[in-house]
């Protein structure tokens, strides 16, 4: 199994009390509560964090961005990739992703992703996403747009890598007179394709007729069986069988020396699951975003996460936190149940200070990840 580091970069420099005379932490907190300062400082212990991965051997790290929240200072998940990719030399570098439905330039999508492939000698991953709900607000799209723009965005894009320009595009949402882009890609036919998921069928069935690796998000591990279940059914279709590397799994995960440690650092996973997620429904699921088989499915989890305990967040295998050998064990049944090749290891979140994040690094790479890597 391959592993790849996580942070979504956050921003957690705000008093808290501030923060809940609002709706949301996202799209309508305002950003009068943010601090350049304080912002540059996090940067550079963030990008510390994700470079020191290649010296414990991760396989990867994923960057992926968000906008009009503090959960991700990422706006573009293309300019940390640069940088990244040049303060590392093996790291595979995992965007997950650009959020190409609110882009009205695939072409320019096309040619970053191409040139971050050529800066970093072919090390990327291109991860496609059609972004959260407040990704339609801040992008200001009409969510019924968004599965069909996230399509078009797609299929031009492959394009723009795959066949000589110039050529013409007239889409329903694009129109190029000229596609011809001098920048292509390093790995042929193009950068591997990663597609994240949570709930909706149609984004496992559009990963899993081309092939692409199918990631699950904070997904219940139930739901998430019968997400794989349902890829490895189209690829039925499609005449081929999967293999493990078409699956990855997101886990927010501490490993400490002691289990104490573990379960203090592991608790300031909450942020991400409770207060960066909560929203009155008029945000959270504006019409059209989820069709209705991602709605049932959906309505599966027992408890939104932002309603769940510590204890339940545990048990249900969104946080797993302990020594090493609670880790592997911990690891080792998502792995039978799941049958995943990839592992995201959300390795950092809110206010855990710099020095925990690099021990949690460090002990899952000298501890943990030779025995997962045999799996």
């Amino acid at each position: 199994m391959k592993v790849y580091y996580f942070s979504e970069f956050p921003y957690h420099e705000y008093d808290d009390e501030e923060s809940l005379k609002y709706d949301s932490l996202r799209v309508v907190f305002p950003n009068s509560h943010f601090n350049p300062d304080s912002a540059h400082t996090l940067f550079q212990r963030y990008i510390e964090e994700a470079v020191h991965c290649e010296e414990m051997g991760f396989d990867g790290v994923m960057v992926n961005e968000h906008h009009t929240t503090p959960s991700s200072m990422n706006v573009s998940v293309n300019i940390t990739a640069g940088i990244l990719a040049q303060q590392t030399k093996n790291l595979k570098i995992l965007l997950m992703g650009n959020l190409i439905p609110m882009h009205e330039n695939p072409v320019r999508v096309a040619e970053e992703v191409a040139m971050l492939d050529v800066i970093s000698g072919g090390r990327i991953i291109s991860g496609f996403v059609r972004g959260v709900w407040a990704e339609t607000w801040a992008g200001n799209i009409r969510p019924t747009d968004n599965r069909e723009r996230f399509q078009e965005c797609h299929d031009l894009i492959v394009k723009a890598w795959t066949e000589p320009g110039p050529f013409r595009w007239e889409g329903k949402h694009y129109q190029y007179r000229v596609v011809n882009p001098w920048m292509v890609p390093v790995q042929k036919p193009h950068p591997p394709v990663w597609v994240p998921g949570s709930s909706s069928p149609e984004t496992a069935e559009f990963a899993a007729r081309r092939q692409y690796t199918y990631v699950a998000f904070l997904a219940p591990v139930d739901v998430t069986a019968d997400l794989f279940d349902y890829y490895r059914a189209i690829a039925s279709e499609e005449s081929y069988e999967p293999s493990p590397d078409n699956f990855g799994y997101l886990i927010c995960c501490y490993v400490g020396e002691t289990e104490e440690e573990a379960q203090r650092e592991a608790q300031h996973f909450i942020w991400r699951m409770g207060p960066t997620g909560r929203a009155p429904r008029h945000l959270l699921v504006p019409p059209g975003y989820l069709t209705e088989s991602g709605v049932k499915m959906q309505q599966r989890r027992n408890k939104p996460l932002s309603q769940q305990s510590y204890q339940e967040l545990q048990d249900n295998y969104h946080i797993v936190a302990g020594t090493p050998d609670q880790v592997i064990e911990k690891l080792r049944h998502l792995k039978d149940t799941l049958g995943m090749g990839h592992l995201i290891f959300y390795g950092q979140e809110s206010r855990m200070g710099h020095e925990a994040a690099m021990r949690n690094i460090d002990l899952f790479g000298k501890e943990v990840m030779p025995v997962v890597r045999e799996w």
